[in-house]
């Protein structure tokens, strides 16, 4: 109520304005008939005014406050990536039956163009199911309770509410941590709780990769500085070192 009496009051001073600065006018020239022509005139043009400036205010403010929210999204990301995602990747890759083709398909280095990414985005939706038979679980385990407070916090993050691919990401992980946890003990599962965990497994991978892929593209266009480690260190890579060669 206080911010519509607000407007109403600026409205009625605008309006007071335009009619003293009439006024004025008629007091010093005496000529009305030029007050009503450029008054209807410039009434004429305000619907075509508006409608301009609406447009493309409105263009200016909607892409500005995209680049803002893509901004602080992968800014979560990396935060993510730097505490879990990293670690994670490594622990999937290293006990997958398919390491080799994996680093074959996305090891992103500093040559790689945007086509390229493209390709291993096309891959990685045709890749045929991963299996983790040599993954040490207990291990695992305590890394994601270990973390579980981190991912928590991401995930009340209001940046993420909009993007749906990170929230599955973080939603598969937290999930995978809840399934390693509510067991009294991870050795000598049956086969079919393997094949549910694997199951698990199976997502994290696929949303881990995939949005890995989606921020690698990005930080190399914006930020080539953390690109250069990010292609150095990267789990997808036989040898990652940050040492410089």
């Amino acid at each position: 109520m206080k911010q519509n009496r607000g407007l109403i009051l600026i409205a009625v001073m605008l309006i007071g304005i335009s009619a003293l600065l009439y006024f004025f006018h008629y007091v010093f020239f005496h000529d009305p008939h030029h007050i009503f022509i450029y008054l209807v005139g410039d009434l004429a043009f305000l619907p075509l005014e508006v409608l301009l400036v609406g447009i493309v205010v409105e263009r200016i403010l909607s892409h500005r406050e995209k680049e803002e929210k893509l901004h602080k999204l992968n800014t979560v990301v990396g935060v993510f990536f730097s505490e879990v995602g990293n670690r994670l990747a490594e622990t999937l890759i290293n006990a997958s039956d398919s390491k080799e083709r994996i680093m074959q398909n996305i090891s992103v280095s500093a040559r790689w163009k945007d086509a390229d990414f493209k390709t291993a985005r096309a891959y990685l939706q045709k890749d045929p199911p991963v299996h983790f038979d040599d993954i040490d679980l207990p291990r695992l385990k305590s890394f994601l309770l270990e973390k579980r407070a981190f991912l928590l916090t991401l995930i009340e993050n209001p940046n993420l509410i909009e993007h749906e691919h990170v929230t599955d990401l973080l939603l598969a992980v937290f999930h995978l941590g809840e399934e390693l946890e509510s067991r009294p003990t991870l050795d000598n599962l049956p086969p079919n709780d393997q094949a549910h965990l694997q199951v698990d497994l199976q997502r994290v991978y696929q949303f881990l990769v995939r949005d890995w892929l989606e921020y690698m593209q990005y930080v190399r266009t914006d930020y080539p500085f953390l690109y250069s480690h990010y292609v150095r260190t990267h789990p997808f890579q036989s040898n990652p070192s940050a040492i410089v060669v």
